[in-house]
């Protein structure tokens, strides 16, 4: 347990500080509501009133979605081989490169496609 002592104590240190961040600032910050601070606020642009049922998202937003995450997965796969890199020698370097020639083409795909617009 006295190894693990040092991380309990940093752990509540932050802790203990991000309490006492968030209370003074509610406590002594200024309270000047409006009605441009109450407003929601999406990227700069007067948000567009919806229907009851949260209306309908175009497609592309939900292909934009998977392709972000089959691409971060992809590159989630580049650390153990970046950890493990000096015992993998030559194989490990040729089966990486063929996997990133492989990331490579599904992106010049997709990027041919069109998928990566936004129109």
């Amino acid at each position: 347990m006295n190894a693990y002592t040092p991380i309990l104590v940093l752990g509540g240190i932050a802790a203990a500080f991000a309490i006492f961040s968030v209370v003074m600032a509610a406590i002594i910050g200024p309270k000047r509501y409006n009605r441009a601070k109450l407003d929601a606020y999406e990227c700069g642009i007067e948000p567009t009133p919806q229907p009851a049922g949260g209306g309908r998202f175009p497609i592309k937003y939900y292909l934009t979605a998977m392709l972000f995450i089959v691409f971060d997965i992809e590159i989630v796969f580049l650390y153990p081989w970046a950890v493990s890199f000096d015992s993998l020698g030559i194989f490990g370097l040729v089966e990486m490169l063929l996997f990133v020639l492989t990331v490579f083409v599904a992106y010049a795909y997709v990027w041919r496609r069109g998928g990566l617009e936004w129109d």
